[in-house]
């Protein structure tokens, strides 16, 4: 019903949803990925497909250097506005990593390791923190940065390359944007190949050739300006974008960032227990709001997800539990934007839109359900509970609002899987079965993971509890509802476990 009401707003045309601006719809489409792997809708897929495809083609993104800007000025996500932020970043490519997950394409893929790839080389501090953004402008000129002429592209190119790139690309002696262009795929490789009467290899080689030439060069511009500071929420939200794609992909080196960044928040702006907002030039200060406690705990459990280090499993709860603590209102349910102790104000809000960036309440939903599946511990379901009360006419009326939080009362409504895996960490059927669960889209699941001997692990995951080695195999224990089926040593039969409906 509410993919229902969400769809007829749908750009059949152009994907996404509405008339120009067009922002990305991250979280919608995130929701509607679920209701698929729920429904097997063929049509929810197909306008997931288009949108992800108008969007990845499209000026919007970029074409050169990888990372989304912030929105389109117009319907088929052509012209953007240039500026680059780091929350959409993540929120996309976790997107695009799902999408993956379920349809295999490649070219999603591609999106995810470009998305990542930009973050790491524009918006990484030597230390480890993401910056927040980078500027529309450069020179007093909005998009200077980004755009060609065709002059500029066959100076640098061969004549057959030129006009192959600017074929493929859409770049025109008209122009697209302020008598240049901006880069963007209208036509699938196939037909521009067929129209070139070019061979596909031909083709291939010319755009990617043409990138890298194009991309240095680029790089010899005056850049936009970055804004420095890094703040708390979004790092959070950019440590589980990489902690995620890194256990998916087996990408090694994203785990890294994911893990640098997890010290240098903590180390940074973490303060006796307490969060702080934002840090630039060596320098940590205000007050950290909820989403901080929530985005960052949030980030953590996925971390822990990928590393199974079970420090930042107990980092993550004690934020939680402080959250609690700080932003709860006793009275009427919700967490407060503002703690208890924050300095005084007229009146405390509580934000639940999931807008541009996730609310507070619905990433700190999503958490406390999932630390409620790893400890048991009814209290934490019952917080997320509570919230999804508050907000149940308004997920009614006006689910466009509450994408996030739609997903996390997708998690709260359907029976998650709760995965233990115990095995000694360099046994080969260890990683089979952890691969096994990974490389599957479920995206209500939580995972823990323990050598037999890993005491402190234990003792924090409740999860882990009474499970064991098999005459010293690893064993995965697949459970629901905390019941349990049999516990399996071999990937092809936890395949079938995470594949079955019911036990």
């Amino acid at each position: 019903m509410t993919a229902q009401k969400l769809m007829r707003n749908f750009d059949t045309t152009h994907g996404g949803f509405g008339r120009a601006p067009k922002f990305p719809p991250s979280m919608t489409m995130s929701f509607l990925l679920r209701q698929y792997a729920r429904t097997k809708d063929g049509g929810l897929l197909a306008a997931i497909e288009l949108t992800l495809d108008k969007m990845a083609c499209g000026g919007m993104y970029d074409q050169l250097g990888g990372g989304f800007h912030r929105y389109s000025v117009d319907e088929r996500w052509l012209a953007p506005h240039f500026e680059k932020m780091l929350y959409d970043n993540a929120l996309l490519s976790r997107l695009y990593l799902d999408a993956w997950l379920v349809t295999q394409k490649p070219f999603y893929r591609q999106i995810v390791e470009e998305i990542l790839d930009y973050v790491i080389r524009e918006m990484t501090n030597a230390n480890g923190g993401f910056y927040s953004t980078q500027d529309a402008d450069s020179e007093g000129e909005e998009g200077k940065f980004f755009v060609w002429t065709p002059a500029e592209i066959t100076a640098l190119l061969s004549e057959e390359d030129a006009r192959m790139f600017c074929a493929f690309f859409d770049v025109t002696e008209a122009g697209n944007f302020e008598e240049a262009n901006i880069l963007h795929v209208d036509d699938a490789f196939e037909t521009v190949a067929e129209r070139l009467q070019a061979a596909p290899e031909r083709l291939q080689q010319a755009l990617h050739r043409g990138r890298e030439i194009l991309f240095q060069e680029r790089e010899k511009r005056i850049k936009p300006f970055r804004d420095e500071k890094m703040l708390t929420a979004w790092n959070g939200l950019m440590m589980r974008s990489f902690a995620e794609a890194a256990q998916v992909l087996g990408r090694t080196d994203y785990l890294e960032v994911a893990r640098r960044n997890a010290e240098f928040v903590m180390a940074n702006l973490c303060k006796d227990g307490r969060l702080l907002r934002t840090h630039k030039n060596g320098v940590s200060k205000l007050n950290a709001y909820v989403e901080d406690y929530a985005y960052l705990a949030d980030g953590l459990l996925a971390l822990y997800e990928a590393t199974f280090d079970v420090r930042w499993f107990n980092e993550a709860r004690q934020l939680t539990d402080t959250m609690i603590a700080q932003f709860w209102d006793e009275q009427d349910g919700g967490f407060f934007f503002t703690s208890h102790d924050h300095e005084t104000l007229i009146s405390r809000t509580k934000d639940f839109y999931d807008n541009a960036t996730p609310s507070g309440n619905s990433v700190a939903a999503h958490v406390l359900l999932r630390l409620h599946l790893f400890t048991g511990e009814a209290r934490y379901r019952e917080l997320a509970g509570a919230i999804f009360a508050l907000m149940k006419n308004m997920l009614d009326r006006a689910p466009s609002g509450f994408g996030h939080l739609l997903c996390a009362l997708d998690t709260a409504i359907s029976t998650p899987y709760e995965i233990a895996v115990v095995g000694n960490p360099n046994d080969e059927t260890t990683a089979e079965l952890l691969t096994t669960v990974f490389q599957r889209y479920l995206p209500n699941k939580v995972v823990a993971y323990a050598a037999p001997d890993d005491a402190a692990a234990f003792a924090a995951i409740p999860l882990l509890t009474g499970r064991t080695t098999r005459e010293g195999k690893a064993q995965a224990y697949v459970c629901r509802q905390f019941t349990c089926a049999a516990p399996v040593t071999e990937a092809a039969a936890l395949e079938a476990q995470l594949t079955a409906e019911r036990y």
